[in-house]
């Protein structure tokens, strides 16, 4: 535990002391709470649901935790790089550990963004339907994040350079966000669009959160966490067994 501990530290340290990384995690957004939240408020009212910018919150906050978990499994890539890895795994310590140490810190900070992305939005005008429920939503948030953390975790032990964690980035994690129903509800999409969401794990983390936050959701509370927690146990196996075959 000592050494899931320093190394969950390490990475906490290094976002507490860079200041653009912290601010640079919320641009992106925040454009989309502007541009899409209030751009397409009028289009999604006049279609008879509702306030878009409550909408739109929780699928921003499912996307800052996604892009924030996988791309800490950049961090793997860049001591593989400089050397830091090979020192860390030739310590007499199990590989679980080492990854499970830095991957928690890298939920940690996609949770804390996440939360900073919450904050911001209730400046623009959202409100939660229920504040008692919030602290059931940051848990399911954190879920999601140490699952996204892992599952970038496995992603850096597997390629070898930023190139290839790039188009894995472009080819899997842009297409899943997309295809999870953070911008339009699931009701009334085209059988194929609705089947894909339906095994899309952030699909469940997104309707878990616009449950709990505003009250709309299209499954019930048992199956998004239900999905959550077997996404997380999935994802934390993959990243263990991928760290484990993992050469510095």
């Amino acid at each position: 535990m000592r050494v899931m501990y320093v190394l969950w530290l390490r990475q906490m340290k290094r976002y507490v002391r860079s200041r653009s990384r912290m601010l640079g995690a919320v641009g992106q957004p925040i454009f989309f709470l502007l541009a899409l939240g209030y751009g397409l408020g009028s289009v999604f009212k006049s279609a008879g649901h509702g306030n878009y910018l409550q909408f739109l919150v929780p699928g921003i906050m499912v996307q800052t935790i996604l892009f924030a978990g996988v791309f800490w499994g950049i961090q793997i890539v860049w001591d593989r790089q400089f050397g830091f890895l090979k020192e860390t795994l030739v310590a007499p310590v199990p590989r679980s550990q080492i990854m499970l140490g830095s991957a928690l810190g890298g939920a940690t900070i996609a949770l804390i963004q996440g939360i900073i992305v919450l904050l911001v939005s209730l400046v623009f005008g959202f409100h939660p339907a229920n504040w008692s429920l919030v602290p059931l939503a940051i848990l399911m948030a954190g879920i999601t994040a140490v699952a996204m953390a892992c599952f970038g975790s496995g992603i850096g032990s597997i390629v070898q350079d930023f190139q290839g964690f790039q188009s894995i980035n472009n080819f899997l994690v842009l297409p899943m966000y997309f295809l999870s129903g953070a911008f339009y509800p699931l009701i009334g999409i085209p059988k194929l669009l609705q089947i894909i969401s339906y095994i899309n794990p952030l699909t469940y983390a997104i309707d878990g959160l616009r449950g709990v936050m505003i009250n709309q959701h299209h499954f019930s509370y048992g199956i998004d966490l239900t999905a959550l927690v077997v996404t997380s146990v999935v994802m934390v196996s993959f990243g263990i067994l991928a760290f484990r075959r993992l050469e510095a």
